[in-house]
């Protein structure tokens, strides 16, 4: 049974002294994706619903290669460094290097 409905319905019950603005942004993006939190269904096919799958890869894939001790990137290699390592783990490294690689070859064509 999806208790999203239930859940919103509590919010706006509510009566918030300061967080009235936060409570509506909530309740605005709950309602915007009921459609997308069938928690019910998820669990009942043996699928997470929870963060720590993702916040474990992050810590893994972001944290371990980019925040060892005494390493610095400049913003724009931290990113690339980022999209590789995804690219790597998500098995679609080869898809982007091949990208990568076209797009270097069309803008040396373009003289740029």
């Amino acid at each position: 049974m999806d208790r999203t409905g239930p859940a919103i319905g509590g919010l706006k019950r509510m009566q918030p002294m300061e967080a009235e603005k936060e409570i509506g942004k909530l309740i605005n993006y709950l309602t915007t994706h009921q459609h997308r939190l069938a928690y019910q269904d998820c669990k009942n096919t043996g699928l997470p619903i929870g963060s720590g799958g993702i916040e474990s890869a992050n810590k893994h894939i972001c944290h371990v290669r980019l925040k060892r001790s005494g390493a610095w990137w400049l913003e724009e290699n931290g990113n690339t460094m980022l999209r590789l390592r995804c690219a790597l783990y998500n098995d679609t490294f080869d898809t982007v290097l091949n990208s990568y690689i076209a797009k270097k070859r069309l803008s040396s064509r373009k003289g740029g």
